[in-house]
C-alpha cells in the first residue's frame, strides 16, 4: 500500500480534472532558470503562474522545502474580503477579489469560491463609528460595503443573537457582499496544475540555503539541497520564512512571525450561510463545504514558529462564539492549530525589489495573506517580469520604513483579519 500524504492527496485532488495527464511531472532542477520562485504556497504559486501565462517566461522553477500547499496556505480560514480603509489597501485587495471572482474558469479548476458575504459585528458606540466610516471610505473606492441594523443583520444571518443582555450587545453591523469564502487547497491544486501545464518546474522536497551574489552584487544562482541553480531572478515569496531567505542574501526586513490560532468543529448539516467577524471579541466564524465550522482567533501574543494550537485563546474565542450563537454551545472541537504569519510595523504586506539587484519579495501579509493570493501573486509577477512595481502594489515597499510613508492598518482597520 502506498503511504499517505499531502502530496498523495495534491495528485488525487488532480484526477479526474479535465485536463489533467495521470503522470504527475517530477523533473529534475535544471541547471539554469529564467526565473526562480521560492515558497510553494498559493502566492509562490500563482506568481509562477502568471509569470509563465502573461509575461511569457516559461523556464521557471517552483522551490519548495516541503510539499506545496503545507504551510500557511493549508492552514488557513479561508476569508476573502476586500473592505480596508485606506486606499492603498482596498486597492490592493480588490485587485485580489476581483481575480478572485474569475479564478476557477481561468485555472479551469473549481476553487470553491464562495461569495456568501462577510458580516462586521459592531458591538461598541467606537465600533458602530469606525465601520460607518469604512462604508464611507469604501465606497469612495468603488468598493461595496453597506451598515446593516441589529434585525438586519440577523436576517441576513439568522443564527445570530441580537439580544440586548448578553456580555457583547450587536449594534448593528457592516456587509461585504462581494466577500466569502474559498477551498484553500484547491487554491494551490489549481495554481500548481495550471503552472505545470505551461512548462513550470515544480521541485518539492527542495530547500534553499544560500543565494549566491555576482561582483556587482546581484543575484546569479540559488543554493538548495538539491544542487545549485542558477538564475538572475529570484521571487522569494515563503510565509513565517521569508525574513531567514532573504538574509542569506543580506536582505534585513521589518518582520516577526507569530502564531495565528484557528480551530474547527465537528462537522453538521449546513446551519451557517456567511462568514461573520468580531473584533471587539476576536472572532471570526464561517461553514466549511465539509460542515465544519471553521473559527479563528487571535495571534499569540510572542513571537514564534511554532504551529500548535493555544488553548488559551481559543477558549476565549469559543466564550464569545458560543455568547453570539447559542445554539453551537453543545459542539464539540474537532481540532486546533497555529499558522505562522509575518507581520510588518504596519501590518501591510511588502511587495517590491529589494536592494539586491534580481531579488524581489513578497510578505508581511499578516492575518491578510489568503485573501490577498491572487492579487499578490500577480503583482509579483509583473514587478518580476517588468523589474518595477505595478501602480497597485507601488506604495508597499520596504523603503516606507524609512520614509515613514506607513499603510497602517493595524490602527486604522475594525478587523485585522
Amino acid at each position: 500500500m502506498q503511504p499517505f500524504s499531502a502530496f498523495s492527496l495534491f495528485r488525487e485532488g488532480l484526477k479526474g480534472q479535465k485536463g489533467w495527464t495521470p503522470q504527475w511531472r517530477t523533473p529534475e532542477p535544471k541547471p539554469a532558470y529564467d526565473a526562480v520562485i521560492v515558497g510553494g504556497g498559493g502566492h509562490g504559486l500563482g506568481a509562477a503562474y502568471y509569470l509563465a501565462k502573461e509575461h511569457g517566461l516559461t523556464n521557471i522553477a517552483l522551490l519548495e522545502k516541503g510539499w506545496i500547499g503545507g504551510g500557511n496556505t493549508g492552514r488557513n480560514t479561508t476569508i476573502i474580503r476586500s473592505n480596508y480603509l485606506f486606499d492603498e489597501s482596498a486597492a490592493l485587495y480588490d485587485h485580489a477579489l476581483k481575480l478572485w471572482e474569475g479564478l476557477s474558469q481561468t485555472l479551469n479548476y473549481n476553487v470553491m469560491f464562495s461569495q456568501r458575504g462577510v458580516l462586521m459585528l459592531a458591538h461598541t458606540v467606537h465600533d458602530v463609528q469606525s465601520f460607518q466610516r469604512h462604508i464611507h471610505a469604501n465606497r469612495a473606492n468603488g468598493v461595496d460595503n453597506e451598515w446593516l441594523t441589529p434585525q438586519a443583520a440577523k436576517a441576513f444571518c439568522p443564527p445570530l443573537n441580537i439580544t440586548a443582555n448578553i456580555r457583547y450587545p450587536v449594534l448593528g453591523g457592516a456587509l461585504q457582499r462581494r466577500g466569502g469564502t474559498a477551498r484553500h487547497d484547491a487554491v494551490a491544486w489549481g495554481y500548481a496544475r495550471a503552472a505545470d501545464a505551461l512548462g513550470v518546474d515544480i521541485l518539492q522536497n527542495c530547500e534553499v540555503v544560500g543565494i549566491q551574489r555576482d561582483i556587482n552584487g546581484a543575484v546569479e544562482a540559488v543554493e538548495t539541497t538539491r544542487g545549485p541553480i542558477r538564475t538572475k531572478k529570484v521571487g522569494v515569496s515563503a510565509a513565517g520564512h521569508t525574513s531567514v531567505v532573504l538574509g542569506m542574501a543580506g536582505v534585513r526586513l521589518p518582520l516577526e512571525s507569530y502564531p495565528l490560532q484557528a480551530l474547527v468543529s465537528e462537522p453538521i448539516k449546513p446551519v451557517f450561510p456567511c462568514v461573520v467577524m468580531s473584533n471587539t471579541v476576536h472572532a471570526y466564524i464561517s461553514q466549511s463545504d465539509k460542515g465544519e465550522l471553521v473559527i479563528g482567533a487571535g495571534t499569540d501574543v510572542y513571537t514564534s514558529y511554532t504551529q500548535r494550537g493555544g488553548l488559551h485563546i481559543n477558549s476565549h474565542t469559543l466564550d464569545a462564539v458560543c455568547e453570539l450563537f447559542p445554539q453551537f454551545r453543545r459542539m464539540r472541537m474537532l481540532r486546533n492549530w497555529g499558522g505562522i504569519v509575518d507581520v510588518t510595523p504596519d501590518r501591510s504586506p511588502i511587495i517590491a525589489k529589494t536592494p539586491v539587484p534580481g531579488l524581489y519579495v513578497n510578505c508581511g501579509w499578516g492575518t491578510g495573506g489568503f485573501k490577498a493570493t491572487p492579487g499578490a501573486a500577480h503583482l509579483l509577477a509583473w514587478t518580476m517580469a517588468k523589474d518595477q512595481p505595478h501602480p497597485i502594489n507601488a506604495p508597499f515597499t520596504i523603503e516606507r520604513f524609512r520614509d515613514g510613508h506607513l499603510i497602517d492598518e493595524a490602527a486604522a482597520a475594525a478587523v485585522a483579519h
